[in-house]
């Protein structure tokens, strides 16, 4: 509470805090206006019965429910963001920009990520508007009804974006998890109505262990998003001239959880194109396309199999981007410049390898984490048989993770100013 009254004493935090609640407001005005000719009870019933597009519509901001203009919300920038990633793997001039030059190659890297940002927003918007089309959802659309349609989801996730990087400039948080962070919170008052007006006495030792798993959820992200491995770093002694400088000791931090609630967002990201392809070719005229894209789509809407994948793909991606954060190498190279060694370690490769096998290690219990509070609320829900309670563990994760994030920028902000 007294960190909270410091921000709104301090005039210049004042006005990002405002300036950011703003920022948010407009974007959820933009999230409540739709699309022209919706069917909102065939809406409402398609997203009750397809998980994936409900999870897929958590992090446009409940835009995708609604059919709204930012319909996509900043689902295109990440998926670009992924392939920019993935590409550095593949093409070394682009790990050099990303990773060696700086500020400047990491501005010419993101804008490379928005430009990319365009097409996949028209490619991802034509696939919504059609199998929301065939489903009787929206009606027959002409060509220029099309192209309009297209142009303005396109343009939406565009601003969304713009929303998002303003909101990260003011650096008092991550833009895109903002964003994402009100979408969830938003639709919880939502969600506790259907939890209220559909409760069952007969399950009410059910719903209080949910609530007791949901603490446990928190409590469990809380410890392992703050869980450290300390490295001791030791600096030898250096004379210049008449001064003496190093002989202190240090540590390196290595956080259980080095890719936050990224990997979640990227899996579920790369999950959406399968499912959205086969529902695409379900109503095709070709039988053999129609037949095949009914049993991928069936394949997929298993519970059993789509848990597996989801959770293949979380713990694949944590390690992904933890090993583009955090590059062993680079750390040991700085460590000898600056005259320093961990104890038992000898500076160089064997340091080097040293951070790579300790990373690795400690990363696995991060992403198993990661990947179980991912697939915990389908093994829930299989037990239960409550769907209002479908999206718990996702939604707890991103909201804790985001609120432990800007609270730290908070922290950081605070300290800055009292110095």
């Amino acid at each position: 509470m007294d960190k909270i009254l410091k921000i709104f004493k301090i005039p210049d935090l004042r006005k990002r805090v405002f300036f950011i609640l703003g920022l948010l407001v407009i974007f959820r005005v933009m999230a409540a206006i739709p699309v022209p000719g919706i069917d909102s009870s065939r809406l409402a019933q398609f997203f009750a019965q397809n998980q994936l597009f409900g999870l897929i519509s958590l992090f446009t901001g409940g835009g995708l429910e609604t059919l709204s203009i930012i319909m996509l919300g900043v689902g295109p920038y990440i998926t670009a963001s992924i392939i920019m990633q993935l590409l550095t793997m593949i093409f070394p001039q682009l790990e050099e920009m990303y990773k060696h030059e700086g500020e400047a190659g990491r501005q010419k890297f993101n804008q490379y990520s928005r430009i990319l940002t365009v097409p996949l927003a028209l490619l991802q918007g034509f696939g919504f508007l059609t199998i929301l089309s065939r489903q009787g959802i929206i009606g027959t659309l002409s060509l220029n009804q099309w192209l309009v349609s297209l142009i303005v989801v396109s343009a939406g996730t565009v601003f969304v974006m713009w929303l998002g990087e303003l909101i990260s400039e003011k650096n008092l948080g991550n833009g895109i998890s903002l964003l994402i962070f009100a979408g969830i919170v938003a639709s919880g008052p939502q969600a506790i109505r259907q939890l209220y007006f559909g409760y069952d006495p007969s399950q009410l030792f059910t719903y209080v262990g949910y609530i007791i798993l949901a603490v446990i959820i928190i409590s469990g992200v809380v410890y392992i998003t703050e869980a450290q491995r300390q490295i001791p770093i030791n600096y030898a002694k250096r004379v210049r001239g008449f001064k003496m400088y190093g002989g202190v000791s240090t540590y390196l931090p290595l956080r259980v959880n080095q890719a936050g609630v990224i990997p979640i967002i990227f899996a579920l990201s790369i999950l959406l194109f399968p499912g959205m392809i086969a529902n695409f070719f379900v109503g095709s005229k070709i039988v053999f396309l129609s037949n095949l894209a009914e049993v991928f789509n069936r394949f997929l809407t298993n519970q059993l199999i789509y848990g597996f994948l989801y959770f293949v793909l979380v713990v694949g991606f944590t390690y992904f981007y933890t090993a583009i954060t955090f590059d062993p190498k680079s750390i040991s190279e700085n460590i000898q410049k600056q005259g320093g060694y961990i104890p038992g370690i000898r500076p160089g490769p064997s340091t080097s390898q040293f951070l790579s096998h300790l990373l690795n290690r400690i990363t696995l219990v991060g992403a198993v984490f990661l990947g179980l509070i991912a697939i915990l609320p389908s093994i829930v829900q299989g037990f239960t048989g409550i769907s209002a309670i479908t999206l718990g563990g996702t939604s707890l994760l991103i909201v804790v993770s985001v609120a432990l994030d800007v609270m730290k920028q908070v922290e950081s902000q605070l300290s800055m100013y009292e110095y």
